[in-house]
């Protein structure tokens, strides 16, 4: 099997040599390709910092990280900005879309950055929307949709792009929210 992935004996340490707290001790696992991986642990374990060093959001303090045989630990500026844009997805817990945009616009700028043309950005988000079933929302605002309908728009942004790797922080809480909701509606 290819290996997508591939995480060597990171460590993430935050705060001063007098006040030092570890949030990844020493941590190593492999990915292949077309598999799905959930990271489970309590409240604080360190999933979220994980899943911001293999993004890239946050460097490690020690360790590897290699993705597709590139060690995305050695990557710095534009190489660094060139690999998010066009290897990487992430789904981010809180949506972390922009209040300013529509759902089409918060879904294009993706393809945007990467300097699509605007034909194929509108070809592609209608076409994502569509698989996503969310296409009579694209002109609405995220103030203006659901919880279930955000996390729907967030997740046609990060794999419109098509990349090689998708990371997702608690990419089924809305959806477990909105279920909930509906229950709690029927009694």
């Amino acid at each position: 099997m290819e290996k997508i992935l591939e995480v060597k004996n990171i460590e993430k340490y935050y705060g001063s040599k007098t006040n030092l707290s570890k949030a990844i001790d020493n941590i190593s696992f492999e990915v292949d390709k077309g598999e799905f991986v959930g990271i489970m642990g309590a409240s604080g374990s360190g999933k979220t910092t994980l899943l911001n060093c293999i993004s890239t959001i946050d460097k490690v303090t020690a360790g590897h990280i290699i993705i597709h045989g590139k060690d995305i630990t050695r990557l710095k500026g534009n190489q660094l900005n060139k690999f998010r844009r066009e290897e990487l997805g992430f789904i981010f817990q809180d949506f972390n879309l922009l209040d300013t945009l529509t759902a089409y616009e918060n879904i294009a700028i993706a393809l945007t950055i990467q300097k699509i043309k605007a034909r194929e950005i509108d070809r592609r988000v209608k076409e994502i929307a569509e698989k996503l079933g969310i296409p009579e929302i694209l002109n609405k605002y995220p103030y203006q949709v659901s919880g279930g309908q955000k996390q729907r728009i967030a997740s046609a942004r990060a794999i419109i792009t098509n990349p090689k790797l998708v990371l997702a922080d608690e990419p089924t809480r809305c959806f477990r929210l909105e279920i909930s909701q509906t229950i709690t509606r029927k009694f």
